[in-house]
């Protein structure tokens, strides 16, 4: 079953300062949505606010048609998963350890583990190809092999929505492709509706189903990557000139910057 997600006239407010104003949005189960937008709009607070960890100043976020906010924190658990940005994880962890906390949404004050969750957690272990480091404490893992484990644990929880805020930050470019290749697997496995935000356009425009943009905290634009990333819209959202053309690889949209120091062009000599 996949669990409709909805900001409602939603406005998020922090340090007394509103930075999602009014905002509503459907997110397509089944699907991998992607929210950008230049730095401070608003998009990983809309995140927090869709996974319960900021409560509306105005509007809801709507699981399933009934505000989020009404639902146990462990309810809220077992139907969504959140990787934040920045996950710190205790120091000496292993990685079986970590994934296995991903259960404890499933756990009641007097259930014990069992082989549902024993499965669960070989499950996204072997989805994420970090079955080879279940020994290896987490703090000694590269960039890459921490957010595959983070994602492993997010996935054990066997939610049908996953939100991830910046999977692919201080990642090189290999690592954040592999990470976002593997989530998108996930999707087309398993059918998890995931939203994920991203600063990287180009990135977004290549693995987005449903791409949303943000500015000041309000939807600029929603819908396929090819009908939303225009060069108006990157410059009402980047305030940055460009030019929009076809990916080689995808045929997505492709930014090209274009910056004040262009060179001339010179011919070729013949």
């Amino acid at each position: 079953m996949n669990h409709t997600l909805r900001a409602e006239d939603l406005s998020l407010a922090y340090d007394d300062r509103t930075v999602v104003h009014r905002l509503t949005l459907d997110v397509p189960p089944g699907c991998v949505t992607i929210v950008v937008g230049a730095n401070a709009c608003g998009k990983s607070k809309l995140l927090r606010g869709l996974a319960r960890l900021l409560k509306p100043a105005h509007g809801a976020v709507l699981i399933d048609g009934r505000a989020i906010h009404e639902r146990s924190t462990r309810e809220v658990a077992t139907l969504l998963g959140l990787l934040p940005q920045t996950p710190v994880a205790p120091e000496g962890i292993t990685v079986t350890d970590l994934v296995g906390r991903g259960r404890y949404p499933h756990q009641g004050w007097f259930r014990r583990w069992t082989g549902d969750d024993e499965e669960a957690v070989a499950s996204a272990m072997t989805a994420t190809d970090v079955l080879g480091l279940a020994d290896r404490p987490v703090d000694e893992l590269s960039g890459g092999q921490r957010q595959r484990v983070w994602i492993a644990m997010a996935l054990a929880q066997r939610t049908d929505l996953l939100l991830l805020d910046e999977p692919t930050t201080f990642l090189d470019v290999a690592h954040q492709v592999e990470v976002l290749d593997l989530v998108t697997d996930l999707n087309r496995a398993r059918g998890t509706t995931v939203v994920i935000v991203l600063h990287d356009l180009n990135l977004a425009a290549r693995y987005a189903d449903h791409l949303v943009a943000l500015r000041e905290g309000r939807v600029v634009a929603a819908g396929r990557p090819g009908e939303v990333v225009t060069e108006d819209l990157v410059r009402e959202v980047f305030a940055m000139e460009s030019l929009v053309v076809d990916d080689p690889v995808t045929g997505t949209p492709l930014v090209v910057p274009v910056g004040r120091h262009v060179p001339a062009q010179q011919e070729v000599p013949l």
